[in-house]
């Protein structure tokens, strides 16, 4: 089985907190929770919110009146998301290795993998993980994959390449990407300690296959982010509604297409237990 020292140290140092009230993680949020609300449609469902994290999305979740147990592999994410906890968002909050849920068979209506499966770079390990979230799935329960792009460091460095950045210039950045390019295992140099610790990135369809593997039926993939996230000034752009508004749209549009779903730095399979 797979050590992820180097994952539960990067998580447990609070790399979560906040992340998704800045920058691109405001795309992220937005668009992770619009599609979401796609499938998750009525209330009183039982959510396992497996690698939650601070409990950005369990809290929003309990809010629309679901039971939502996060179950997150860092002690200091869980202690936050419990101290952030009120009275309109309540939710259980556990320490928990996503290859080993600590919940019965068959209990959860929905569980949300957006984390574990690109921790983990060894394939056995990741089709544990997803072998759990069947195990505790109910028949005909959803579950919610992200996968992060093997395309994501070397399309980022590209679209900024002299401008905000010049990494394609260093060596050791150029070394990494390629490795991600050729292999999908994104391992984060000593040069760079605040990159994200060790992980897996998929294709979209390398995820969707993972998936299926054990078992589990494809409904739909969805770019979250999408092809709008290296436009120009995006920050600015964001906060003005209109602007928003016609980039957003342009995610709608495309968020399907396989063609260029790779583009999207995160990426969502959304299936169905079968069996």
């Amino acid at each position: 089985m797979e050590k992820i020292d180097e994952v539960f140290t990067f998580y447990n140092a609070g790399a979560e907190i906040g992340r998704l009230e800045r920058g691109l993680g405001k795309v992220e949020l937005y668009r992770t929770k619009e599609i979401l609300k796609k499938y998750i449609t009525n209330t009183k469902a039982k959510i396992f919110d497996v690698g939650g994290g601070s409990g950005v999305y369990s809290s929003w979740l309990s809010e629309m009146n679901n039971e939502v147990h996060l179950l997150e592999l860092a002690p200091s994410a869980v202690e936050y998301a419990i101290k952030n906890q009120n009275e309109n968002n309540t939710f259980i909050a556990e320490v928990c290795d996503a290859r080993n849920i600590n919940r019965p068979d068959e209990s959860a209506d929905i569980v949300l993998l957006m984390g574990p499966l690109y921790h983990f770079q060894n394939l056995d390990d990741r089709l544990q993980v997803l072998k759990e979230a069947k195990r505790v799935l109910k028949k005909d329960g959803l579950l919610f994959s992200v996968g992060i792009s093997k395309f994501s460091s070397t399309t980022w460095a590209v679209s900024t390449y002299g401008k905000d950045n010049n990494f394609l210039d260093d060596d050791v950045y150029n070394n990494m990407i390629e490795n991600e390019l050729l292999s999908g295992v994104h391992i984060r140099p000593k040069e760079y300690p605040y990159f994200i610790a060790q992980a897996y990135f998929h294709t979209p369809l390398g995820l969707q296959k993972e998936i299926e593997a054990v078992g589990f039926e494809t409904i739909q993939k969805h770019a979250i982010e999408g092809i709008i996230w290296f436009t120009p000034y995006l920050n600015e752009k964001w906060e003005d509604k209109d602007s928003r508004d016609r980039l957003l749209n342009i995610v709608r549009h495309t968020e399907n297409e396989d063609e260029i779903m790779g583009m999207s730095p995160h990426f969502m399979v959304v299936s169905r237990k079968c069996t």
